[in-house]
């Protein structure tokens, strides 16, 4: 019997430490889906997790970061239109320009406030859960 498993994937929630309001980092995919997303991408065999959110950071942004905490753990089987994956989701502080690569198209610094509608994946639950953590202090409830 084959076993059909959930793909690992990290996300990174990058706060510019050095700058005002401490604003995040988005990146604009290169690759359908196409719009705006966290950094992030698949962890590789071999791989933990704060390595692989360490390097997807560096690929995407050009920015080393320094991971923080464990956010949450997202794993809606539709949260990713490819395949079935579930995303830890780290925070993480960086100061610096950073600039698109990898498969970045572009890279953005937004404010809460000025967040691109177009993000992919389940990236404005992510957002809109972190924003209440980062404000309020509040965690996301398990659903």
């Amino acid at each position: 019997m084959a076993y059909r498993n959930p793909t690992p994937t990290v996300d990174i929630i990058i706060e510019l430490i050095d700058r005002p309001h401490r604003p995040i980092v988005l990146v604009e995919r290169q690759n359908p889906p196409l719009g705006w997303a966290l950094p992030g991408g698949f962890i590789d065999y071999g791989e933990s997790v704060e390595a692989a959110a360490q390097r997807e950071a560096h690929e995407e942004t050009g920015l080393w970061v320094e991971l923080r905490e464990q956010f949450q753990v997202y794993s809606d089987p539709g949260r990713d239109p490819r395949q079935h994956t579930l995303s830890v989701v780290l925070l993480a502080t960086a100061t610096g320009e950073p600039y698109a690569g990898d498969d970045a198209k572009t890279v953005g610094v937004f404010e809460f406030w000025r967040v691109p509608a177009n993000l992919c994946f389940d990236h404005n639950r992510i957002l809109r859960d972190y924003w209440q953590y980062r404000h309020h202090g509040l965690r996301p409830r398990l659903s």
